[in-house]
């Protein structure tokens, strides 16, 4: 029996690993879970689990939740709340699934306390990526991907040689807007933006995937979670959803993963790993869906990708910028304080008036995150 402690229970990847557990309940059990402000939700899962710890975001919220939790179920609450969850249980694996940079404390304290990591939270590693992995190989703990793209370059690399690698290609469905022109952009709404055509994911990501952020926070994960150059790295818009990413090694051979677009996979696939088991998901007919298809990325098209290749080749306090600056800009967005096209124009504002700096310690990514988000909440 595999203990777990799932930090962002009620968001999309949460509730789909909580379906993953349920499907697998002779193996997992849910010893924690953070939650933010649903409360609701929260009080379902907790019954349901009945996990030794629950964290939300308040102390107001966890003394109203406190009153429907099942028996031996502790309420805690906050950043030390979500810090507990992560590391102060028994959990052997950390399910980081919270969207955004608060990820990141908690995830250090999990592997702190040598907790296998479950990443979904791509933000952590763009962020402090050289924090976070060289931790982890201090304390030998592995970081398995969740990201679906990540999952697959990381089941393409097993018993691979890394010296052998030529690069690898993360596909992009291409979002909301794949088949809009930037002039189609001008005045496109929350609504619209919100609606991916492939994938059901939370608000903040759907807007990074249509303005292709998304990808551009995948890129710089994925350097430090393979250990490459960016050079190295390639992104290409795939619709379909179907080829989830690939390897190019040094003979022009390629090995992709291939599936339906469910999340569920690559979740479990990082719960069970290196085993695999049988999925509650829809089996890949190639015959049925006929054909797969490709473009090109279009760095003019997605001035964001374009920007997030450029942030991680600067490198040091640059990834943490783009990272802070984008987080705002789509909360802006989604307040309907700026328009969609203004997303890109905030990103970019704040990178350009970023003087890149050394970030190696906490306290000095957390100063130069505070700095990029105060500058795009107000250009």
């Amino acid at each position: 029996m595999k203990n777990i402690a799932l930090l962002g229970s009620t968001g999309s990847i949460g509730t789909q690993t909580l379906d993953v557990v349920r499907h697998q309940r002779d193996r997992f059990r849910i010893v924690g879970l953070s939650a933010g402000n649903n409360a609701e939700l929260v009080i379902e899962q907790a019954k349901e689990f009945k996990p030794a710890l629950v964290s939300v975001a308040t102390k107001e919220l966890a003394e109203q939740v406190r009153l429907y939790m099942p028996e031996g179920t502790r309420v805690t609450y906050g950043e030390e709340g979500l810090i507990e969850v992560a590391a102060g249980t028994d959990a052997d694996t950390v399910v980081t699934a919270i969207i955004g940079s608060r990820g990141l404390p908690a995830t250090l304290a999990a592997i702190h306390a040598g907790k296998t990591i479950g990443l979904a939270n791509k933000e952590t590693l763009v962020t402090a990526g050289h924090i976070v992995m060289q931790r982890a190989k201090e304390r030998g703990v592995a970081v398995l991907p969740i990201d679906s793209e990540h999952s697959a370059i990381y089941q393409c690399l097993n018993g691979e040689r890394r010296s052998d690698v030529l690069g690898i290609t993360l596909t992009a469905s291409g979002g909301s807007f794949r088949d809009r022109t930037r002039e189609q952009l001008a005045g496109v709404t929350v609504e619209d933006a919100l609606k991916h055509p492939n994938w059901s994911m939370g608000a903040k990501i759907t807007i990074d995937s249509a303005t292709m952020v998304n990808k551009g926070l995948e890129v710089i994960e994925a350097k430090w979670l393979f250990d490459l150059d960016y050079d190295q790295v390639n992104v290409l818009i795939h619709p379909e959803s179907i080829i989830h990413s690939y390897v190019e090694f040094t003979d022009n051979s390629i090995i992709a993963q291939l599936g339906m677009p469910d999340m569920r996979v690559p979740i479990q696939y990082a719960l069970t790993y290196p085993e695999r088991l049988p999925t509650p998901t829809e089996r890949l007919s190639l015959a049925q869906i006929g054909k797969l298809q490709f473009r090109e990325m279009d760095y003019e098209r997605f001035p964001c990708l374009r920007l997030a290749f450029q942030c991680g080749r600067l490198g040091q306090s640059a990834p943490t910028v783009y990272n802070a600056a984008n987080e705002v800009a789509v909360a802006r967005f989604l307040n309907r304080e700026i328009s969609f096209l203004d997303i890109e124009r905030v990103l970019e504002t704040v990178v350009e008036r970023h003087d890149v700096c050394d970030v190696h310690d906490l306290r000095t990514i957390t100063e130069v995150d505070e700095w990029a988000r105060g500058l795009a909440a107000t250009v």
